[in-house]
């Protein structure tokens, strides 16, 4: 029956219950429990998602919604009692690039490649997350508030999203911030308008999507901050023993502005994700324990001598900390590092190529708190005796340099139950003593989201009263977060 209503809605083409289509959003990678959708649903336009939304209202029907492809990792589109899965990859245009304001208007199913493509006609590009998998939907990674890798160009955890068009949980449509009016969009755009401030004529209803896990409402369309392509470009990379001297290193070259590209991976993940055909566990061996990589950059005016300056600057103050600078590590270069990070990944998704199964922990702190969490994570592997090789950091400095997100990715073998399983254990108690010792998880997933909201019973509270207001029947995403 409920099929038959959306046939009648959106049309045949639109919707399906077939077993294999319901099999694909069953379940991921993470440890969410397996449960199959009632139907699936594409909808390809503003008025569709809203048809569907105003049925499920009425209905009381759940409604997940999903933007991104296969293979996806934290429970968050795994549905929790069934119902329908509103697939947004369909809406997949890029709506609107503008060079001068740099923003690009972009739909739920764009792509990072497409959208990369696009903006390299235009001179431009957009901040992306380190080596992103090709299925990953641009507009989901910033909802997400997902880091990318320049800090120098990410001012607040909601960099580089903009305005928002979105349908909430009771089907009335809102655009956020800018795009909010007067007018309509294409009345605003004509008046060289480009829905670049995200604070609207009050409160910043942007906060309230992002992290939200599509439980408030469902953008159809989203702005992004672009920035001007760089006519060149000097990678440099440097690596030790000493995360602390790295991340000094680190600190310096983002509070100075000296480079792009900033990141820290240890050997594992260095090895996964730049080896390539190289045998990854003796490459893993032969690493330091810590790479530091960073990009100098030269834009349109005067690149080489931009490119000179930063690198005499850079120069010092690596000489000053006592940090060596190479252009390649272990025979890895730094523009081979460069051309990975900054590109979509390869088939499959490098952190399924150790063993098919990933299980990531991220969560922000200080910079001085990380290298401390750091261990602390060591040390709960350590415990449940988990191979210290299977675990892969990533430190990445974030706005500008006041905070750091902290990244760890448990390989498992994916089709071994008992190492799965010692796996979900490490994942639990590691999050427990990350978070005792000071680690905020500001994005808490399927089995986090109980452990992190039980602590904070006011914000749980008020994300409540929240959800009453933009979804009181309770239709969008139950089950996830603390609804």
């Amino acid at each position: 029956m409920e099929t038959e209503k959306l046939v009648e809605l959106l049309g045949a083409e639109h919707v399906s219950d077939a077993p294999d289509a319901l099999a694909d959003y069953a379940k991921d990678h993470s440890f969410a429990p397996v449960r199959e959708p009632w139907s699936v649903v594409r909808p390809h336009s503003l008025e569709q998602v809203q048809e569907v939304i105003k049925y499920a209202a009425a209905a009381k029907t759940p409604l997940v919604p999903v933007s991104s492809g296969p293979p996806r990792f934290r429970g968050d589109t795994v549905p929790s009692y069934g119902g329908i899965m509103l697939d947004m990859s369909g809406m997949n245009r890029i709506r609107m690039i503008d060079r001068k304001d740099r923003v690009a208007m972009i739909e739920p199913g764009v792509r990072f490649g497409q959208l990369q493509d696009a903006l390299r006609a235009e001179g431009l590009r957009l901040p992306m997350p380190l080596c992103p998998r090709s299925t990953k939907s641009v507009v989901g990674s910033c909802l997400e508030r997902e880091p990318h890798i320049m800090p120098r160009y990410h001012l607040d955890h909601s960099d580089p999203l903009l305005c928002n068009e979105v349908v909430f949980g009771t089907g009335d449509i809102f655009r956020t911030g800018e795009a909010g009016g007067p007018g309509s969009i294409e009345e605003q755009q004509a008046a060289g308008r480009r829905q670049k401030i995200a604070m609207g004529i009050q409160m910043n209803v942007n906060r309230i999507l992002q992290g939200s896990q599509g439980a408030f409402g469902v953008v159809t369309w989203s702005t992004v901050r672009c920035e001007v392509l760089p006519k060149r470009q000097k990678p440099f990379l440097a690596a030790g023993a000493d995360l602390p001297k790295l991340m000094d290193l680190a600190y310096w070259l983002v509070r100075l502005r000296l480079g792009d590209e900033i990141f820290i991976l240890n050997n594992v993940n260095f090895a996964l994700l730049f080896g390539g055909d190289r045998n990854i566990r003796q490459l893993q061996e032969t690493l330091p324990r810590w790479i530091l990589f960073f990009c100098l950059s030269g834009l349109e005016y005067f690149p080489e001598e931009r490119i000179e300056q930063q690198e005499k600057d850079m120069a010092e103050i690596a000489k000053n900390l006592g940090v060596p600078i190479a252009e390649s590590v272990c025979g890895i270069s730094a523009r081979e590092v460069l051309s990975i990070a900054t590109a979509p990944s390869h088939e499959p998704y490098w952190k399924l190529e150790w063993g098919g199964g990933c299980q990531d922990l991220p969560f922000i702190c200080s910079f001085e708190q990380a290298p401390a969490l750091v261990q602390v994570m060591r040390d709960a592997a350590a415990a449940d005796n988990f191979p210290l090789d299977d675990l892969g950091i990533y430190i990445q400095p974030v706005c500008q340099g006041h905070g750091h997100h902290v990244e760890f990715s448990l390989f498992h073998e994916a089709g071994n139950q008992r190492k799965r399983e010692k796996t979900k254990a490490l994942y639990l108690s590691a999050a427990r003593a990350l978070m005792e010792s000071g680690a905020f998880f500001s994005r808490p997933y399927d089995l986090l989201a109980d452990m992190v909201f039980n602590r904070d019973a006011a914000s749980r509270d008020a994300l409540r009263k929240l959800k009453n207001i933009f979804d009181p029947h309770n239709i969008l995403n139950p089950g996830k977060l603390c609804f």
